[in-house]
């Protein structure tokens, strides 16, 4: 038996582990999820495969909350990848490399300029058409796919780079939870919402003065959950609201025992859920729609356009300096695999649309617009060196991963 455990341990398990820990499994993990879930919604098994997330999980009456399976991943799971991304935040604002303000404003600044520039690519592109409400889809980036894209790259990409480009995606994560938060919620309970943060700021008070019992913040993180879940505002608002109320000496433990969960079990199933979508007979019929253009132009072009403009004006005005050992050619290769939208940009698509034909023909454009971010910023920046005249040699000492 205990050969047995031995081999099982060295076979199977050490190998998952190891997978676990690559800062690429995140990322291979969910199109390996998206590609099974494409296949199976095309294939002889789509109704079985379509009717499963919309299985029917109701709460005890009286009580208010998602009704379907692919609600409760929706409204609750990604409630926990929100409160995993909170954590990044706060601890990024208190004691990161956003807690200095010389070190911020170039990432901030960057991270604005690829919000704003894709939003107004996408509302030009929709400009009177029924799709105008999708403008944040090509907002976001996906923080795991782009690193991973940057890890895949080895010392190519100096440790500095990676550090801008995590700051970068956590501010424009901060901008897309506001972004929900503001503009694609439902008619607002000012009951509940109220009920919520009062809730939020009794945690607040307990985690500062008296306790910080594990147990009793998860009892208050699930009463926010309802409240905000009940209040028009989307969910998944709770998780970051629960985040900032976690004590900073506890930051690190619990990104710790939630980073693995989130993004090897919530973040999948969102995958499986969310792009169980059936390709039309023509796919080129999805060009055809300016949907389809407002979200290619936006990741695509507005991404990099506004993320490099934005360096290059903060550089220029002697505000911030672009990462150590790293050169022009380099930013703009960021700024592409800042196209990368896939999770959050297939999020803001469900609460955008309610049309099923437009949330499937915007999660391809997001999942194509994606695909190309990743190939071609990888390659932008695997030989960036000929993007840029006289650049600066990138320091040989910067090998250490990221954290």
């Amino acid at each position: 038996m205990w050969r047995i455990r031995k081999i099982i341990r060295r076979k199977l398990v050490s190998p998952i582990r190891e997978f676990i820990k690559d800062s690429r499994a995140v990322g291979i993990t969910l199109l390996v999820c998206t590609g099974l879930s494409l296949f199976l919604s095309n294939s002889r098994w789509q109704a079985e495969y379509l009717s499963f997330w919309d299985w029917s999980l109701h709460l005890p009456a009286p009580l208010h909350g998602p009704h379907s399976l692919i609600h409760w991943i929706n409204d609750l799971l990604m409630a926990l990848f929100f409160f995993l991304v909170g954590m990044e935040i706060k601890r990024e604002l208190i004691i990161g490399e956003l807690s200095n303000a010389r070190k911020a404003i170039m990432p901030a600044a960057a991270a604005i300029g690829g919000m704003v520039v894709p939003a107004a690519l996408f509302a030009l592109a929709n400009k009177g058409t029924v799709y105008a409400h999708g403008w944040g889809i090509p907002m976001a980036t996906d923080i795991a796919f782009s690193l991973g894209v940057a890890s895949l790259l080895g010392n190519r990409v100096p440790v500095s780079l990676k550090i801008f480009l995590m700051a970068l995606a956590i501010i424009d994560d901060l901008g897309a939870i506001l972004v929900i938060a503001l503009f694609y919620g439902e008619q607002v309970s000012w009951w509940y919402l109220l009920t919520g943060l009062w809730i939020w700021l009794v945690g607040l008070y307990i985690n500062k003065k008296l306790s910080t019992s594990w147990v009793i913040q998860l009892i208050l993180a699930l009463l926010i959950w309802y409240c905000i879940f009940n209040s028009g505002i989307h969910a998944t608002i709770a998780g970051v609201l629960a985040a900032f109320m976690i004590p900073v000496k506890q930051l690190e433990e619990y990104e710790h025992a939630f980073h693995d969960p989130v993004n090897f079990i919530c973040l999948p199933l969102f995958a499986l859920a969310n792009t169980a979508i059936v390709l039309p007979a023509n796919l080129m019929d999805i060009f055809s729609h300016s949907l389809t253009w407002g979200i290619l132009l936006g990741l695509l072009i507005g991404k990099p356009l506004g993320i490099a403009l934005m360096t290059w004006l903060i550089q220029k005005t002697g505000l911030g300096e672009i990462p150590k050992g790293t050169h022009f050619g380099q930013i703009i290769g960021v700024g592409i695999l800042g196209g990368i939208g896939f999770t959050m940009s297939i999020f803001i698509t469900m609460l955008a649309f309610n049309d099923p034909d437009a949330q499937d023909t915007a999660k391809m454009a997001v999942l194509l617009a994606s695909v190309l971010a990743m190939i071609v910023g990888g390659l932008v920046l695997k030989w960036s060196h000929l993007l840029t005249e006289h650049l600066p040699e990138i320091e040989e000492n910067e090998s250490e991963d990221l954290a």
